[in-house]
């Protein structure tokens, strides 16, 4: 541990710790743009730069370790005023003419902008420099008008799924995140995963599906329904149907990171051809004989206690007339692993066969 002075109290910080981490600890909010916990310091944006006694300017505490006697000062006047300056330059470059309609949610970089007190329309550049939905990627939205060239989405690629789509291109200001040697992001080996998304605190990348949906009535922490790894997303929902998912890093399994399906294949929720009861067909609930045409061939609702008590008896009907290996379980990618194991043992050790297949293939 070390010891040293923030805003003049004195705290206590593990060594290795950023001065941004140790502020973070003790309840000190340093703005940010560039740095995120998931991800590796990059020290670009310089708007959590602080003052430390004895440094000629001002440091950025993404960046800085901490060390013994170090004396910090994370809100003087002359901060305070160097980070609405750099907001100020980024927001120059910035162009979004449909944010201030309140139809968006507030971005990281718009919460900071408000918080400063920069007007949004007078602020930004005039016009755009960027094609908008520049991508043909089917879950992504790319507007590079909104970029402040962060890299958080070039190091959450790299560094969180490990598929390295995402480059910087060019110098200057025409820096701009690009995908592979500056190609689509499908061609790129892009897995639509939206770790991308997620990261962006601009909305420069944000999801094609939700784009005009609004700003959600609520969110809604739950379990990812597709495979058994249990993880935890939040549904953003308004007029009580589905607009996006969020993923969070309150997710004990998954944190921020969440796989194509998770995040972008909700639409089944709502979908008009959902099953939301179990269905027989007519002439199993009449008892009567199997027949291809007519009214009895009709699926209809049920309860579940008369569709199991079919189901079970056709399964032992069809053991006991022409063997157990005559029968055959498909489980589900959407069961927990717990269920699967449990289908297992019914295959197996109720049904008595080895034929048992699971729909996992992506």
């Amino acid at each position: 541990m070390v010891t040293l002075k923030l805003n003049g109290k004195e705290i206590q910080a593990t060594e290795g710790m950023t001065v941004l981490q140790a502020a973070q600890n003790a309840g000190v909010t340093i703005p940010t743009l560039c740095d995120h916990p998931d991800l590796e310091a990059y020290g670009g944006c310089r708007l959590c730069v602080v003052d430390i006694k004895g440094w000629r300017t001002p440091m950025a505490s993404c960046t800085m370790p901490v060390s013994e006697g170090m004396d910090v000062n994370t809100h003087s006047p002359e901060i305070e005023k160097s980070r609405k300056t750099i907001l100020q330059m980024l927001m120059s470059d910035y162009y979004d003419d449909g944010y201030a309609n309140g139809q968006k949610q507030e971005t990281q970089l718009m919460h900071w902008v408000n918080h400063y007190g920069l007007d949004v329309k007078t602020s930004m550049s005039n016009k755009p420099r960027y094609q908008v939905n520049s991508d043909a990627n089917p879950f992504v939205w790319v507007d590079l008008n909104k970029c402040i060239q962060c890299t958080r989405c070039v190091r959450a690629c790299a560094d969180i799924q490990g598929r390295f789509v995402w480059n910087m291109a060019e110098r200057g200001i025409n820096t701009h995140p690009v995908p592979g040697i500056d190609t689509d992001m499908l061609d790129a080996r892009c897995e639509s995963c939206g770790a991308c998304v997620a990261y962006c605190p601009t909305g420069a990348l944000d999801n094609k599906m939700s784009m005009g949906a609004g700003v959600p009535d609520k969110v809604v922490l739950t379990t990812c329904a597709y495979c058994g790894v249990g993880c935890q997303l939040e549904l953003n929902v308004k007029d009580n149907k589905i607009i996006r998912v969020t993923s969070t890093e309150k997710a004990p399994v998954n944190g921020n990171h969440l796989c194509v399906k998770g995040r972008y294949g909700y639409d089944f929720v709502h979908h008009a051809e959902r099953l939301v009861k179990p269905q027989v067909r007519r002439y199993l609930l009449e008892g009567k004989k199997k027949e291809t045409n007519g009214s009895a061939w009709d699926w209809v609702e049920t309860d579940w206690d008369t569709a199991l008590n079919i189901t079970s008896q056709k399964l032992l009907k069809i053991k006991n007339e022409f063997g157990a290996d005559t029968i055959g379980v498909l489980t589900s990618a959407k069961c927990l692993n717990e269920e699967n194991y449990l289908m297992n043992k019914f295959a197996r050790q109720v049904i008595g066969t080895n034929n048992i297949d699971h729909c996992a293939r992506l």
